[in-house]
């Protein structure tokens, strides 16, 4: 397995060869040592063979999507992740589908390498970019940050939390970052952070810092292998509607049922998850030097509250109950994306549809084993 682990301050491999960090953990098999059995353009986000892309936080729902997104583009990459709301296996499960989707092909099998560390850890983070640095530069080249704290509920109960994690912490890992040249991040964002984020950048134009707001990312791979399993018990629509299906739940509260929409309930913009890792694929072939630039990562299209209810019924052949409550404090009636810029500059479109996010959720349950409550 080409998995490394860092804990307890020292650097050691997961699997029990005595390999050192800085030697490859590329497998030797037959398909690796061949020509291409496929004819592929070259992807312009692809790492070069002593490249890679840190990806923090990336054992995560959408970290990990994003994880195999790259591996599955030949990049190799460096994850980082306290497996605070992530689990190990994860990395296995990425592991193993890497060696497949590689097996039959003469494309070369990229590295992935993991450190179980947090990204606020400095002497941690400096321990690890030593050892892809050389004289000539650092191996990391691009940074993709999924490591912030999300829960707006919790972010007003526990403001000090979120202040160290979300703004202390991103403002460290920066200067550590920037200590090894290391310029060009890519991370979670949302309108509160645009401001100050984007003075930073006209500060230090030798940054190139690109801000991907999300809307509602659901689904998961299409294989079934990856899925969204936090430790953390989750809030959203999606996991709670699962939860139903599952029986751990009665029924589906539904906040607001007198909205200004189309049957009362809230609008959303809801993305596929794969869709929304493809951004980040696409947002990493911007050039150095490009300054701040924040896009909208979603579909542009809003569905109700009840309207994803009946995609999943669609898609899982099954009732689910619901329950009219009433709104919450702070919800919005509607809130949908603008990604015509995403689309323009960065040459990225959704594919998934709601009801193949509601499918590929079902398939994830069947690959792991869950029985849906009929």
């Amino acid at each position: 397995m080409d998995s490394l682990v860092l804990s307890s301050g020292t650097t050691t491999p997961i699997t029990s060869t005595a390999q050192s960090l800085k030697s490859s953990s590329r497998p030797s098999t037959p398909a690796t040592e061949q020509d291409l059995l496929f004819s592929r353009p070259p992807s312009p986000t692809r790492t070069t063979p002593d490249e890679y892309v840190l990806v923090v936080g990336g054992l995560g729902y959408i970290g990990s999507h994003t994880t195999w997104e790259l591996l599955k583009d030949g990049s190799s990459v460096v994850v980082i992740d306290n497996l605070s709301n992530a689990f190990v296996n994860v990395l296995d499960t990425l592991n193993d589908m890497t060696d497949q989707r590689f097996s039959l092909s003469r494309r070369r099998r990229p590295d992935l390498h993991f450190y179980e560390a947090d990204f606020r850890d400095d002497a941690k983070i400096q321990e690890i970019l030593t050892l892809y640095s050389s004289p000539s530069g650092s191996q990391i080249k691009r940074v993709i940050h999924f490591a912030a704290y999300k829960s707006v509920s919790e972010s007003i109960e526990q403001p000090l939390k979120y202040y160290d994690n979300n703004v202390g912490g991103l403002i460290r890992f920066c200067n550590t970052l920037s200590t090894f040249n290391i310029k060009n991040l890519i991370f979670s964002s949302s309108a509160t952070v645009y401001g100050s984020l984007a003075d930073a950048a006209v500060a230090d134009p030798e940054w190139t810092i690109t801000a991907l707001r999300y809307f509602n990312p659901i689904g998961c791979d299409e294989s079934g292998r990856l899925g969204e399993d936090p430790r953390v018990a989750p809030t959203n629509l999606m996991p709670v509607l699962l939860k139903v299906m599952l029986g751990e739940i009665d029924q589906l509260e539904v906040f607001g049922t007198d909205w200004d929409t189309r049957d009362g309930t809230a609008i959303r913009d809801f993305i596929h998850v794969s869709d929304l890792a493809r951004g980040h694929l696409a947002a990493l072939t911007g050039k150095d030097g490009q300054g701040f630039q924040t896009f909208n990562i979603g579909t542009g299209t809003g569905q109700t509250v009840y309207e994803v209810v009946e995609a999943m019924e669609t898609a899982s052949g099954r009732a689910i109950p619901v329950v009219k409550v009433g709104r919450r404090q702070g919800d919005v009636g509607a809130c949908v994306a603008d990604p015509g810029r995403a689309m323009t500059q960065l040459g990225w479109k959704p594919q998934k549809t709601l009801l193949d996010s509601c499918r590929d959720l079902c398939r994830f349950l069947e690959a792991n084993g869950t029985r849906i409550s009929l």
